[in-house]
């Protein structure tokens, strides 16, 4: 399918900080809802890449996309999925796709060792804003839930400014912002 360069930056908010930008930003008044399911090997050998893997469930669409770290953001492939491959992805039996399994090749990552451990909704809500994409995200996962900013620019000096601008602005607090899949899989407990 693509492969293309991906530019966030992110923040964690409180219910209050994630209200305020909802009703103080041009966002819109319903957001919608989309589900990732997570996979990695038994090993974790994605997680030591720096990579991480998902299928994204929006709007009646399945993608499967793989992230891995690039000099200018993350470098992230695409690969189209129906419901059934879903289904099979789900059940422990991926099935090949052109762009992802040729990448997780190159990572050394056999397609047959993925597992799937779980899912996260997210309720979204975007706007473009001053030539950014602004995000809103509200998300459960494993009896937990979280409230994130995030902004998709065309530069990291653009994110940057723009974070910075609006927790300025808003009085936000800056927080350390793991990506939804790090939170995700810290939130599991393995015995």
């Amino acid at each position: 399918m693509t492969q293309e360069i991906e530019i966030e930056y992110k923040n964690l908010l409180t219910a209050d900080e994630f209200n305020q930008l909802l009703h103080r930003l041009p966002f819109p008044d319903s957001g919608t809802w989309q589900t990732n399911y997570y996979f990695e090997t038994k090993d974790f050998s994605l997680k030591a890449k720096g990579a991480a893997l998902r299928i994204r469930e929006k709007t009646g669409k399945h993608v499967l996309t793989l992230k891995e770290p690039h000099i200018d953001g993350l470098l992230e492939s695409h690969d189209n999925l129906t419901k059934n491959e879903v289904t099979s992805w789900i059940n422990g039996n991926p099935i090949k796709k052109s762009q992802v399994s040729k990448q997780l090749e190159s990572l050394g990552v056999c397609l047959n060792d993925l597992v799937y451990y779980g899912k996260l909704e997210t309720k979204r809500y975007e706007t473009n804003y001053r030539g950014t994409l602004l995000v809103l995200d509200y998300s459960t996962y494993n009896g937990m839930s979280d409230y994130e900013l995030e902004i998709e620019a065309q530069s990291k000096e653009a994110g940057i400014n723009m974070l910075q601008s609006i927790i300025d602005r808003y009085g936000i607090t800056k927080k350390e912002t793991p990506n939804k899949i790090k939170r995700f899989f810290t939130s599991l407990t393995f015995d």
